[in-house]
């Protein structure tokens, strides 16, 4: 059965209803249909804990989905996954790949830079100065590419941007 079928809190049923009926009614393929339920399936999963689950159901919805900026959305959702579970390299291939598809993605590039800027601290931490600096380097490149996408987001960026000096530009908004 699938997840969607599942659900047994109020506002997942509602979520699944309204959907059905949008998916009914919307002038588009089987094929693209079909990914879509997969794809929430697994947000619902991914959103429950089931991870191994959610990223079988985004692996379907990839198959299927042919729109970039769906498959985008999907592969940022698997990193979120990866990045969950520590597995930062991982993540940041699927963070990489959604932004090949939709480079107008902030939240990837915020997890991207986030990853970067975690894995300077810990270079740093083991004495690695100079390792931790370029993914430093690395983690403000990407957090100014999601700022300029967003420039009302990511206000803990801008501050650590602007007080290591590495700001390229003044005021983002």
């Amino acid at each position: 059965m699938p997840r969607s079928q599942r659900n047994d809190n109020f506002v997942d049923k509602t979520f699944t209803v309204m959907a059905d009926l949008i998916l009914k009614v919307l002038p588009t393929n089987q094929k693209a249909k079909e990914a879509f339920v997969y794809y929430r399936d697994g947000m619902s999963a991914q959103g429950d804990g089931e991870y191994a689950e959610a990223l079988d159901n985004y692996n379907q919805a990839l198959e299927l989905e042919e729109d970039p900026y769906d498959r985008s959305l999907i592969l940022y959702n698997m990193g979120l996954i990866y990045t969950s579970n520590g597995d930062h390299e991982t993540a940041l291939d699927y963070y990489h790949n959604a932004i090949n598809i939709n480079p107008r993605l902030p939240q990837a590039l915020n997890n991207i830079a986030v990853i970067y800027h975690y894995q300077g601290e810990k270079a740093q931490e083991a004495g690695k100065k100079e390792e931790g600096e370029a993914l430093f380097d690395q983690a403000a490149d990407y957090w100014q590419r999601a700022i300029r996408l967003a420039p009302n987001n990511y206000l803990e960026a801008q501050n650590w941007l602007k007080s290591t000096g590495r700001s390229a530009i003044d005021v983002y908004f």
